[in-house]
């Protein structure tokens, strides 16, 4: 569009992407965001030193506050969004609420107030009937919300949803709504002008949540018939017809399994995942809200909009999906993106290899798009980007995401907001690989063994003796999920590099490959499918892999090294047992035992806050407290030590 940007950053995203994407860049503030990215009167300085006419506020921090914009109105800076009436009338849960029911559009059933205390907290439930959502009235992002199903539960949720709310919002006001069980989270998004234009793009399937945060987005849903899509369209554009809205906006529903739908909540800014709206409609949707804020008419009508295709998102976050998902921080030693060139990959990140993902902010690492022509081909390009996404530093739920897209529930669209309890009851335990994603490991793993002593076997200068002892590597034996293959390699022919007869197992499968040893990804095909495997380390007795999103470690030794490998000592493992260890980095926010108490499996020991999210630690077993190394308001690091309990060696 021709237009010069100004980009503001704290004191640790100085060299952030988008720092240096940007004309100029100016430093706001330190790490902490009340004193950076929430620093109002050092933006409105950053905006006259730089003569900045606008702001875009992206999807976070000030995007919905409406004393910002109020701000921006008083020094003649154009606020690219809607104006303070929507954002005020849509921020606020409980007024939003009242506002759609006026308008028209169906609302869920609850308590259209504020809650103040324990007490009221238990009435109201009782009233509305269990279960029930405690919402944070000024909440977004999965932030301030728990599920209740008894009183208990219900006196705790809000004790800690109304400090989250406080600390992501400072506004701890909370509100309860019946919970609408297993439904679907469908998202209506639309763009007005304020001049009478308001449209809508088709809705989005956001229902697989982890703590009411979404994780993997789709365009279309699988589930919307075009007359329900129609309702809700309709209604969306009522209540932002309601609030004089202009600009782009997203208005949230629950489904039920009869189609019936019921407001949720309306975010008056850009969504994370708009982009694949844009890819089934065509719509530029951030130019839109440009133009919009300069003034302009939408260039087109609703008759307009198309819905062509098929569009996947896949949040790529920086956390460990096998330790319940908590947050990774660190740097990262190795980024390469998935390839884009097709248009059909689309990589929205702000970070390159060397970035530092930090304890102060989302640890969202990119949103990952695929495009198809339709849903198992979109689904197909996903898998395959996620496959060749290289990432190491910190941990990441790229295995999850891979196990998502092979999930048969999800491949057949029966989704619902409790798809990864559901699906996951133990929480990610690993990826599950079938006989036929093993035997292309064993493959794969086979190829970087032959290519690897191919290279070894043309070093010059060898000792003749050494030389001679190497054993073919037509004959291997390969280790995979803990169980050995006899593996015969055979050359087509010797002017046919990389095509090979590879058999195990009483089968035999035909390997093409281009692929040099030393290059960190391998794409092979294995008889009639093509499969992307990692090569993330060679070790003296086979390789690190990653496959599937799954890091392995893969055995690939020819005979004499199995046999001298089984002379080498296992070494032990440490028993963490006694230690309640920190499971991600944070802050202390409380202690609730103290040394020599006695505690039960599922007690309550700690909690504390990472990334503006409050997690309870609770007690694996019974035990006894033996030292506390920590206070309250301690920033710990993963693994650090919390509390040691006493050994049953010390009580014998």
């Amino acid at each position: 569009m021709g237009i010069k940007t100004v980009a503001i950053y704290s004191e640790p995203d100085a060299t952030a992407v988008h720092t240096r994407m940007a004309d100029e860049a100016y430093c706001v503030g330190p790490a902490a965001s009340a004193q950076s990215y929430l620093n109002v009167p050092r933006i409105v300085e950053v905006l006259k030193e730089s003569g900045a006419q606008a702001v875009h506020p992206g999807y976070g921090f000030l995007s919905e506050n409406a004393s910002f914009v109020k701000t921006l109105d008083e020094i003649g800076v154009t606020f690219i969004g809607p104006r303070t009436k929507a954002i005020h009338a849509m921020g606020d849960k409980i007024e939003s609420k009242k506002l759609a029911e006026k308008a028209g559009v169906s609302v869920i059933p609850g308590f259209l107030g504020e809650v103040h205390n324990d007490e009221e907290v238990i009435k109201i439930a009782n009233e509305i009937g269990y279960p029930v959502m405690l919402k944070a009235s000024a909440g977004g992002g999965g932030k301030g919300m728990r599920i209740a199903w008894n009183d208990a539960e219900a006196v705790e949720g809000f004790k800690i949803s109304k400090r989250e709310a406080q600390a992501s919002f400072g506004d701890d006001r909370m509100l309860i709504e019946k919970f609408i069980d297993n439904p679907r989270h469908i998202e209506i998004q639309i763009l007005a002008d304020g001049k009478g234009n308001t449209i809508y793009l088709n809705e989005r399937e956001c229902s697989i949540q982890r703590r009411n945060q979404k994780v993997v987005e789709e365009a279309p849903s699988p589930f919307i018939t075009p007359e329900v899509r129609e309702q809700m369209g309709k209604q969306a554009v009522a209540l932002s017809n309601a609030v004089e809205y202009q600009s782009a906006g997203t208005v949230e529903m629950l489904v039920d399994s009869a189609r019936n739908f019921y407001f949720l909540e309306m975010n008056t800014r850009l969504q994370v995942e708009h982009p694949i709206t844009e890819y089934i409609t065509g719509v530029d949707i951030v130019e839109h809200m440009i133009r919009v804020a300069a003034g302009e008419r939408l260039s087109i009508n609703q008759e307009d909009v198309q819905l062509k295709g098929w569009a996947v998102e896949s949040r790529v976050y920086a956390e460990d999906p096998y330790r319940n998902f908590l947050p990774s921080t660190g740097t990262l030693t190795t980024y390469e993106e998935p390839d884009v060139s097709s248009g059909n990959v689309r990589v929205d990140s702000g970070i390159t290899e060397g970035s530092e993902i930090s304890m102060f902010y989302d640890p969202m690492i990119c949103k990952l798009v695929s495009y198809g022509e339709d849903r198992p081909k979109a689904i197909e390009t996903m898998r395959h980007a996620l496959d060749t996404y290289r990432i190491a530093g910190v941990q990441h739920n790229i295995p999850f995401l891979r196990s998502v897209m092979d999930n048969k529930r999800f491949q057949d669209g029966n989704i619902s907001t409790k798809f990864i309890e559901e699906e996951y009851p133990k929480g990610f335990e690993g990826y599950s690989f079938s006989t036929t994603q093993i035997e292309s490991l064993i493959c794969a793993a086979a190829v970087i063994r032959y290519e690897s002593c191919r290279r070894a076997n043309t070093i010059s200068q060898q000792l003749g003796s050494l030389s001679e002892d190497i054993p073919s590597v037509s004959s291997m034996v390969i280790n995979v999920l803990g169980k050995n293959y006899d593996v015969e390699f055979e050359e087509v022919d010797d002017d046919s590099y990389g095509q090979a007869k590879i058999s195990f197992f009483n089968t035999s499968h035909d390997v093409n490959y281009d692929w040099q040893y030393g290059k960190p990804t391998l794409s092979l095909q294995v008889d009639s499918s093509v499969v992307s495997v990692q090569v993330l380390e060679e070790k003296h007795d086979g390789f690190d892999l990653q496959f599937c999103g799954t890091k392995l470690a893969v055995k690939a030794q020819t005979a004499i090294q199995k046999t001298l490998g089984s002379f080498m000592p296992e070494i032990a493992e440490i028993d963490y047992s006694n230690f309640l260890m920190s499971p991600m980095p944070g802050k202390i926010i409380s202690l609730d035992v103290a040394v020599g108490d006695s505690v039960t499996a599922g007690q309550q020991l700690a909690v504390m806050e990472a990334m503006k999210m409050q997690n309870v630690l609770r007690a694996e077993s019974d035990a006894v407290v033996k030292s506390i190394e920590v206070k309250a308001g301690d920033n710990v690091s993963v693994d650090a030590v919390i509390i040691e309990f006493e050994s049953k060696s010390d009580n014998n």
